[in-house]
């Protein structure tokens, strides 16, 4: 689910006004700490008051422009690689947010870019719904050259909807089945192995873009997972048709992971796993390896189903982590306590402001999800229920459980964002930025992060 956009920063019809949360501009030059800015919004009344609170602004940010944290040294990736993947869930890294930890997350955030920017969008093409370039030149035709990953294989995501006779008569972009979601990428760069500390595996996932996959989005029950993605304890509840204890995902997100429109044509389920173990088979040599997977709106339920399954696959991989962007809710409280116990850690970037993050569905938090406080959480969230109460509202299919650590953050505390509106709290933009801006809870955003709302 991913809606298409363009952001501006402030013009100068609405001037900022800079508060600083720093005793005095002199000293905040001279510290390291990233500055806070607060945004008040002031109609000016005569014409030249434009420029002078224009020019104040650019002086200000020259003034308060500190360098961007690095991509991480090799020395605080490469020792530190396993929590930065989440071995701890991220303790101590959220708030404030590490530098090192926004660093990976805004790389693989351009990963998830590279899947958008090589889709081909345009309906009329005959290449329409197919990955744009080939594997050797992806990232350079994305702009991404210096990444120190290759390509490995390109993955097509099917949709199972069954279609109507008529469809042969609608447009053929319409009935589209099968489409490019995304590729796996392994780095195989020996300086940037060097300063990961591991080999990486990164598989990135686009968001919603063709008409059946929006169309699976709409399907919000939840069904049980298929007995090749489900834990041996579970096996026998799906045996019994015993729908309410086992894990269980959104029904769209299953189809468009599992689906085939024939057996020569293998599902997003077949690939990965082939391709995971193709590449466990090749680098099957001790060292360290980690897989990544991670995605924008659909692409990151995919990235939580991928992770799931690999793991279920793969019992022996060393480490596997979803770094998600906008995602919606995937499955039930069961599938949560399944993806904890298997060791697949998840960071899910959440715009506050963002109505795919609270979708589909409603939630029923436990005291160890909530931590006490359901409302911090955002959406159609219920305590306090009787437990009977619970258990039938269960049996409709239509209580989710959010999964992993949240770094939760709010196009509000922008003061580059023009407006909130639907379209761009949920662009994958906008979570880069914001991803760039946020400090801590306490100083929401730093004044040097706009760039991302200026990238093509």
């Amino acid at each position: 689910m991913t809606l298409f956009t363009t952001m501006t920063p402030l013009n100068n019809h609405t001037s900022p006004v800079l508060h600083h949360h720093h005793s005095s501009l002199t000293t905040a030059t001279k510290t390291t700490r990233p500055m806070c800015i607060t945004l008040i919004q002031q109609t000016p009344t005569k014409k030249h008051s434009y420029s002078s609170h224009d020019e104040t602004l650019r002086k200000m940010e020259r003034m308060m422009n500190l360098p961007s944290p690095p991509l991480s040294s090799s020395e605080k990736v490469g020792k530190r690689w396993k929590e930065y993947q989440g071995i701890r869930n991220w303790d101590g890294l959220l708030d404030p947010l590490d530098d090192n930890l926004r660093a990976e997350i805004l790389r693989y955030g351009h990963f998830v870019e590279a899947a958008y920017k090589s889709f081909e969008l345009d309906p009329s093409s005959p290449n329409y719904a197919n990955c744009r370039f080939p594997k050797t030149t992806l990232f350079e035709r994305c702009g991404l050259p210096n990444t120190g990953y290759k390509v490995t294989k390109h993955l097509r995501a099917t949709s199972g909807i069954q279609l109507p006779n008529w469809i042969d008569k609608a447009p053929s972009w319409f009935g589209t089945q099968s489409s490019y979601v995304g590729y796996v990428a392994v780095c195989d760069n020996k300086e940037e192995i060097k300063r990961l500390g591991r080999r990486d595996v990164v598989i990135a996932f686009r968001g919603t873009t063709t008409c059946l996959e929006w169309l699976e989005n709409l399907r919000a029950n939840l069904t049980l997972l298929p007995c090749n993605m489900i834990e041996e304890k579970h096996q026998q509840n799906v045996a019994n048709n015993n729908r309410n204890t086992g894990p269980m995902v959104e029904s769209g997100f299953l189809s468009l992971y599992t689906s085939s429109v024939n057996s020569s044509l293998m599902s997003l389920q077949e690939m990965v796993r082939e391709e995971i173990g193709r590449i466990l088979r090749i680098y099957d040599d001790g060292e360290p390896l980690s897989l990544t997977i991670t995605g924008h709106s659909l692409g990151a339920a995919l990235a939580t189903l991928a992770a799931y399954d690999a793991r279920a696959a793969f019992p022996k991989l060393c480490s596997a982590t979803v770094i998600s962007f906008g995602g919606p809710r995937v499955g039930n409280r069961s599938f949560r306590t399944s993806l904890d116990k298997q060791g697949t850690k998840v960071l899910r970037i959440v715009n506050r402001d963002d109505v795919i993050t609270k979708v589909p569905g409603f939630v029923f938090d436990d005291v160890e999800n909530s931590g006490g406080d359901v409302a911090n959480n955002g959406g159609f969230h219920v305590a306090g229920l009787p437990s009977w109460i619970q258990k039938r509202a269960e049996e409709t299919q239509w209580v989710y459980s959010e999964v992993g650590e949240e770094l939760r953050l709010s196009s509000k505390n922008s003061p580059y964002l023009k407006g909130v509106n639907v379209a761009t709290c949920h662009n994958l933009n906008t979570y880069l930025h914001l991803v760039d801006g946020f400090v801590s809870s306490t100083c929401p955003f730093r004044s040097t992060a706009k760039r991302f709302l200026q990238r093509p």
